[in-house]
């Protein structure tokens, strides 16, 4: 199987995510910033998946800005949504 670079977007460097173009399938092999990993669930399009393991309490980076809180471990390569993060906005908002 070939590594795909052009199934996803990274908005900024500093992201710890990237946003799918298209569906991606499980398995798929992903390279970014020189780094490959497969992804471990399938991800819808529309949706992120994480690019580093991201630790429960960790904030998630998109567009170079705090989009969220990883609500569990998130491993490389897992589907990021409403099952694993919470929004940062809420957050601060408090």
């Amino acid at each position: 199987m070939s590594i795909r670079k052009d199934l996803f977007i990274m908005m900024n460097q500093e992201d710890n995510c990237a946003a799918a173009l298209e569906k991606i399938s499980k398995d798929t092999e992903i390279e970014i910033k020189g780094q490959s990993f497969k992804i471990n669930q399938e991800i819808p399009t529309g949706h992120k998946f994480a690019l580093i393991n991201i630790k429960k309490g960790e904030l998630v980076k998109k567009y170079g800005e705090i989009i969220g809180i990883a609500t569990e471990d998130i491993n490389t390569g897992n589907w990021m949504h409403v099952h694993n993060i919470k929004s940062h906005y809420l957050e601060v908002s408090k």
